[in-house]
This record gives C-alpha cells, structure tokens and sequence, in this order.
C-alpha cells in the first residue's frame, strides 16, 4: 500500500525525508514517524491511503500540467500566440490605409483632370514628305509605275528649354494636390535634312509642305495661342500632331524648309498647366533644359538626374545636359516607324511630391508592427520575472490593442496635421495609456515608469527608423542587438529553472501530543 503525503508538518527531520507532496509507502512513514519521534510517536492527520497506483498516476498527472501551464515556457506560449492575434488588427489596419491612400488617388485624378495632368513634352520635330516610285511588271508584260507618299521625321541637331514651374496646392476635401503653371521658353535649330542618312532616295520632296511638331500629354492645359518663329517668320500651331506618331496628343505648324541652308532656327513660348510631375524628351543632338520651380520638394526622375540641382526651402533649380548618345534612336526615322515606346521611355523631369507621403509612412510603420509589440510584450514579461509577478494574458491583450491603436491613430490624424505631428500625438497618447494601464497590472508606480520609458524608447527607434529609409537595415539591426544585449544582462542572474510563481504548500500541522515524558 502506498500513501500520497501532503506534507508540512514542521518537522525538518521528516520534510527532508518527504518534501512537499509525495508518493510514499505506509512503511516508509511509519519508520520514518518512529525515527523523528525518538520514541514519541507522532501523529499525522494528512496522509491518505489508496489502493493501488493508478489513482496516484493519475494525481501526478495532473500536478505536472498545473506546473507546466504555470511555467515561464507557457507564459512565452501565450505570449507569442497573442503577438500573432494581433496581427488581425493590424492587418486590417494596412487594408484601412491601402483604401485611403486609393480616396487621395481619385482626388488627385479629379483635380488633375480638371487642372491638368502630368505634362510630357516631346520635341519639337521636324516631318517632311516625300514620294517614292516604283514600278511592276504586270500581266502580259506591262510595266506599272507605283508612286506611294511618305513622311520622314528628323529631329533638332541642338534644343535649349528654359521651364519655370510656379507651383501651388489645390485642394479636394482633405486632401491637397500640387499643381502648376509651366513657362517654357524652347528655342533651337535644325540641320537641313539629309534623306540619304535613313537609307531614302526620294524622287522628289514637297519641301513646302512640312510640319514641325510637339508632343504634348494634356492639350487642354496649353494656356495661350503660342506662334512658332521659324527662320523670321511667326506661324501659328493648329490642333493634332499632324503627321508625327511618336506622341498621343500635342500641336503643329505648317512650314516649309528652305534649301542651302544648313540649318534652320526656330523659338517658341508655351504656356501650359499641369499636376504632379513635368518631363522632358531628349530629342535634341544636345538637348540642355533649365527648370526652376518654388516647390521645395522635388524627385527627380527619368533616364537622366540633372547634372546640377539646388534644392532649398524657397524651391530648387536643376540643368540637364543629355547628348543624343544616351539615346536608343537615331537623329531620323521613316515616320511609319513605331518610336513611340523608345521616346516614351528616354524621358526625365521631375515629380513635385509632398515633403512626406503620409500614407508611405503609415504603410512602413505597421510593417514594423509585429517587432513593435513583440518587444514590447518582452518588456512587460521581463518585468513579470524579475518582480515576480503573474499578468493575465488578458492584460496582455489590451495592452496589445492599445499598441495596434497606435497606428490608426497615426493615420488619422496625419491626413491633418501631417506625419511628424501625427507620430508625436499619437506615441504620446499610447505611451500615457500603457503607463497607466501598467501601473495597476505591475502594483507600482516604478515598474509603470519603467516600461513607459521604454514604450518611448521604442517609438523614438520606429521613428529614426522610418525617417531614415536608406539607413533603416543598419539602424534596425544595431537597435536589435542593443535591445537583446540589455535583455540578457538585466537576466544574467536569472535562475530560469527556478523562476516560477510560487507552488503551495499544505502544510499539516502534528496533532499535540499531551503526554508528559517517561509516562
């Protein structure tokens, strides 16, 4: 027969034989009883007997999970798990700014449809037409003579733009879009078309009826009636590309092309509205443009950065000088030539972009979500240990909410106040929630401070981290290691195996023994 002690009787001699609960035979106790007792018996009302050793396996079962469900390895289960619950709500969070991100899209489309788009300027181009013959045999021998019209396109052997972008903002509810007014001043020459360079042999050229051409991606937004002076004479532009194909939208000018010359100049102002970006096409043998702008922010973008740029609170200026080597496309082409795509892609300018995107913002910070509230949980569970405290995974959970908050938050009030104040109101506000809500969870006032200060230290390292997207590896990376380096020497001393709450004893006190000695 065997006993399941619960043992606590004050006497050492017997609770180092016994400690705390064990499984033990009558035997054992009643020897054991005898020794401590030095011939006094001692009486214990906590042992109980069972029949057989299934009941006590069964007991003993139940002892080791209570013990493992109250272990640190099981609050770390619980720990992770609940980081990974609250990615849901982050989640939804990134879905929330996907969706706001799309409204300011369509305010901005909105805006800019009205305003004007983009603008893209594509030339100007020189297009000539000429007839080919040809002839054919035919049936019984008879010869056929064919003469097809076509069009060839060469482009400015030198083009200077001189571009000013006076930028405001214009505004679609809440949302605010940049806009401009371009003043650009083109001016340039032509060589005098050489057809033999594109492998043409012409019959005849109708030098009286050629075009010059400018791309350009929103019509609408040209302010002005703008004139061409071409050699000394002033033409007027009509509607439509007219025969040049390299551009969906733009004007033309009749003109004609003098023979002898070796080039032909020419000079135009366009006045035109736009949104967002203005880009250029390098169509010149050397093409060198001037931009001036008052926005402070630009991006710079394009086959080409400028060579010189000065970027400033009051605005920026910036030059390119592009040589036609850079280029995918000759000087010349036969105007049936699909180049669209080739031009398209050779083009550069610049993007008049908000100082901070918020929504970029937003986005990147709940990438740094489940890091956030994983050290933050570690935080609060270090303190568990080291005070020897038990926090309910509850707490644990809207403590959890109060971080996911945080980024709702963030966006919110960044559609309004910006991203800078936004981060600041909304960090405050958490950090103020989780210092309160800690100091009753914790029982004291240091323990909140403590990870209050922390929860600051973290959001000042989310914030470095989003301000400095270049350096963002290297700063993460060296925040982590100092982080897992503070972890393990606040925990040096730590005996893991031992740390644990506390297991109760029942402890059965010895019935008295009344009895004088000797009797």
């Amino acid at each position: 027969m065997r006993a399941a002690c619960h043992v606590g009787t004050g006497d050492s001699a017997f609770d180092a034989a016994f400690p705390r609960t064990s499984t033990v035979s009558a035997a054992a106790v009643s020897r054991s009883a005898a020794e401590t007792g030095a011939g006094q018996p001692t009486v214990y009302t906590a042992i109980h007997f069972a029949q057989g050793d299934a009941t006590m396996a069964g007991a003993g079962s139940a002892n080791d999970w209570e013990s493992f469900r109250s272990s640190q390895t099981m609050r770390i289960i619980v720990v992770v798990v609940l980081v990974l619950v609250l990615q849901v709500p982050v989640s939804v969070i990134g879905g929330l700014i996907a969706e706001r991100r799309a409204r300011r899209d369509q305010a901005v489309a909105e805006v800019s449809d009205k305003w004007g788009t983009a603008q893209t300027i594509t030339g100007p181009v020189l297009v000539v037409p000429y007839t080919v013959r040809s002839s054919e045999t035919a049936e019984k021998g008879r010869k056929v003579v064919r003469t097809v019209s076509r069009r060839a396109v060469f482009l400015p052997g030198r083009l200077s733009i001189r571009a000013t972008l006076d930028s405001h903002t214009r505004r679609r509810g809440i949302y605010a879009i940049p806009v401009y007014r371009m003043d650009a001043a083109i001016e340039g020459e032509f060589a005098a078309p050489r057809f033999a360079d594109i492998g043409i042999q012409p019959q005849s050229v109708a030098w009286d009826k050629a075009e010059m051409a400018i791309g350009i991606s929103d019509v609408r937004a040209i302010q002005l009636g703008c004139q061409v002076t071409w050699e000394s004479a002033r033409l007027a532009f009509r509607p439509g590309t007219g025969s040049f194909s390299g551009a969906n939208a733009g004007i033309h000018a009749l003109v004609s092309v003098p023979q002898g010359r070796r080039s032909i100049p020419f000079s135009l102002d366009l006045r035109l509205n736009g949104s967002i970006g203005a880009y250029f096409v390098p169509v010149g043998e050397t093409t060198n443009v001037d931009l001036r702008s008052n926005h402070p922010s630009p991006s710079f973008q394009g086959g080409w950065l400028p060579g010189r740029r000065n970027v400033g609170g009051s605005g920026f200026s910036a030059r390119w000088s592009i040589p036609s080597l850079g280029r995918n496309y000759g000087q010349a082409w036969d105007a049936s030539s699909d180049m669209q795509s080739l031009l398209d892609r050779s083009r550069f300018g610049v993007d008049l972009i908000e100082a901070v995107d918020e929504y970029h913002m937003a986005e990147r910070s709940t990438k740094y979500a489940s890091l956030f509230i994983a050290l933050t949980f570690a935080a609060i569970w270090l303190t568990e240990v080291l005070a020897g405290l038990r926090v309910h995974p509850i707490q644990y959970l809207m403590l959890g909410a109060a971080l996911c908050l945080f980024y709702l938050l963030e966006l919110s009030l960044s559609e309004h106040v910006g991203f800078h104040r936004a981060y600041t109101l909304a960090s405050c506000a958490v950090v103020l929630m989780l210092a309160a809500n800690c100091a009753t969870v914790l029982r004291r006032l240091s323990r909140a401070g403590r990870v209050g200060l922390e929860a600051v230290a973290l959001y000042a390292f989310l914030y470095v981290l989003l301000t400095n997207e270049d350096y963002a590896l290297l700063i993460g990376s060296m925040g982590l290691f100092a982080i897992l380096a503070l972890a393990m020497f606040l925990t040096r001393k730590v005996d893991w195996y031992a740390v644990g709450p506390a297991q109760p004893r029942v402890v059965d006190v010895p019935e008295a023994d009344t009895r004088p000695r000797g009797s």
